[in-house]
């Protein structure tokens, strides 16, 4: 019941969901565990995503599931600085994320990270004015393979990855806050034009 529930939802679900779908007393962690082990040497594979969890092709067949499709316009420099910058400060308010890339953030930045659903809103900062914060969700998790937050690159593999080096600015969140300076980066009007009119996005 649990295979067949899980092949049929359009998300990844959570344990709550699938105890709701199964008979009375059914030990859904138990279930879960016996059936990744069952599907862990399979070209599909049981994984878990945030808090939910989803069937995914196995990573070593990525490249034969890859398919020509049109090419979707990339995340403006803006928006991926601010994805990064939610992810590894959240939850973290607007004036926040500002404070740390040292340039205001555009609306048009935030929803187009919102339409994704890759953020959400957390709650209201206890502070004056009561500002609103920001966190990531389990399909930014899905979306960029990872089983949870602690799973996020760290300052090494993004200086290995060449980041460091293009973006300064990266270097604050792959240290976590370790060195929250003023960053001297700037948002061209390139950045909010394509934030604005953005129709598309593919996680690069």
């Amino acid at each position: 019941m649990v295979e067949a529930v899980l092949f049929a939802a359009a998300e990844p679900m959570t344990e709550a969901a699938l105890a709701a779908r199964l008979p009375a007393g059914a030990d859904v962690p138990a279930l879960l565990a016996m059936l990744a082990a069952q599907y862990a040497r399979r070209g599909v594979q049981l994984v878990k995503r945030g808090a939910g969890w989803a069937f995914r092709t196995a990573p070593d067949l990525a490249e034969v599931m890859t398919l020509d499709a049109v090419d979707h316009r990339r995340l403006s420099r803006a928006a991926v600085e601010t994805l990064a910058i939610v992810a590894y400060h959240q939850p973290v308010t607007r004036a926040e994320i500002e404070e740390i890339r040292g340039v205001t953030v555009s609306k048009g930045t935030l929803d187009v990270l919102l339409e994704a659903g890759w953020i959400r809103p957390r709650g209201r900062r206890q502070s004056p004015g009561r500002p609103l914060t920001w966190g990531t969700t389990d399909a930014f998790l899905d979306h960029f393979g990872l089983d949870s937050l602690k799973d996020l690159p760290g300052i090494e593999e993004m200086r290995a990855a060449g980041l460091l080096d293009a973006r300064p600015a990266l270097a604050a969140y792959g240290a976590r806050a370790a060195d929250p300076g003023t960053l001297e980066d700037r948002e061209t009007p390139e950045d909010e034009d394509a934030d604005a009119g953005s129709g598309g996005w593919d996680g690069a």
